[in-house]
């Protein structure tokens, strides 16, 4: 059993919400934050859509320019 299995199907917890929210605000990778709160990947994009948190990368300049 993977450790994701663990909190399928449950319900975000508020404690949860706030640590995805800090997570994603300090660039951590989707899949890393999902391994964090035992959650897919897919979970953890689909809860970041539905409270309006951007998990894109803000510290990558756009069209892979270098400077």
């Amino acid at each position: 059993m993977s450790k994701s299995d663990r909190n399928s199907g449950k319900r975000w917890t508020p404690s949860e919400v706030k640590l995805l929210r800090q997570l994603a605000g300090q660039n951590t990778p989707t899949r890393v934050i999902g391994l964090e709160l035992c959650r897919t990947p897919a979970a953890v994009q689909s809860k970041a859509s539905d409270e309006c948190i951007s998990l894109k990368p803000t510290n990558q300049s756009p069209y892979n320019r270098r400077t």
